[in-house]
C-alpha cells in the first residue's frame, strides 16, 4: 500500500508544469554586479534580509582562472564583481538593483571613484531574460527620473563565467576593518555617493 501511495505522489509531481515543479526548490538565485572595488560593494548587500551569501570575484574576461594581479593589470578583460546569492521569496531582484545603483557612480565610464581602468567599470550581469528586462527597466527609470547630473554609462551585459577571488578578498571588510575603512575613506567613495544620491538611508 505504501508503495502505491509513493508511486502516486511521484506521478503527481512529474505531472506538474515545469515552472511549477521548479518553484518547489527556488530558494536560491544568483545576481552579479560590478561596481568598482568588490570589497566596498559587499557590505550593502550583506545587510539585506534575504541575501544568503556574497562572493567577490572576476567576470566578463577572456582568461580562465584569473588572479587578482592579472585582473588589476587591466589586460584580461575582467571586471571586479560581486556574486550575490539570495532567496527570491525574501528579497526581489528589483530591490538588489536599487541597492546596486545607490552604491555606485553610474556616470563614470573610466572606473569607480579612485579606482580607474576597465577592470573597475560598473556593470550589471544578467543571468537570465527576467534579470535582463528588470535591469533595463531599472536603468531606463533612473535615466527618466533626472536624479543624476549626467548620462548613465553603466552597462547591462549577459552573465559570463564568474571566478571567485582569492580567499583574502572574501569578507575583507570584516577581517580587516581598519584598513578597509581607511581605503574606503581615502578613495572618496562615500563623499561621491552622497553628492550623487544624498545622505545614505538610515539603517
Amino acid at each position: 500500500m505504501k508503495r502505491i501511495a509513493l508511486l502516486a505522489s511521484l506521478l503527481m509531481f512529474l505531472a506538474l508544469p515545469p515552472a511549477q515543479a521548479q518553484n518547489r526548490d527556488q530558494t536560491r538565485a544568483v545576481a552579479i554586479f560590478a561596481g568598482g572595488c568588490f570589497w566596498c560593494l559587499e557590505p550593502p548587500f550583506d545587510k539585506l534580509d534575504g541575501v544568503l551569501a556574497t562572493t567577490p570575484g572576476y567576470t566578463g574576461g577572456t582568461k580562465a582562472d584569473p588572479t587578482y594581479e592579472q585582473v588589476t593589470s587591466g589586460r584580461t578583460g575582467h571586471y571586479e564583481a560581486l556574486q550575490v546569492e539570495y532567496d527570491p521569496a525574501r528579497v526581489g531582484y528589483e530591490r538588489l538593483l536599487e541597492v546596486f545603483w545607490r552604491n555606485i557612480d553610474p556616470l563614470d565610464a573610466g572606473g569607480q571613484f579612485c579606482d580607474k581602468g576597465p577592470q573597475y567599470r560598473s556593470a550589471i550581469f544578467a543571468v537570465d531574460d527576467g534579470q535582463l528586462a528588470a535591469a533595463e527597466a531599472s536603468k531606463a527609470a533612473l535615466e527618466k527620473s533626472g536624479k543624476l547630473p549626467g548620462r548613465i554609462v553603466t552597462e547591462i551585459l549577459p552573465a559570463a563565467k564568474f571566478y571567485p577571488a582569492e580567499a583574502y578578498h572574501q569578507d575583507y571588510y570584516r577581517k580587516n576593518p581598519t584598513s578597509y575603512t581607511y581605503y574606503r575613506w581615502n578613495c572618496g567613495r562615500d563623499r561621491r555617493l552622497e553628492r550623487l544620491w544624498g545622505p545614505p538611508p538610515k539603517s
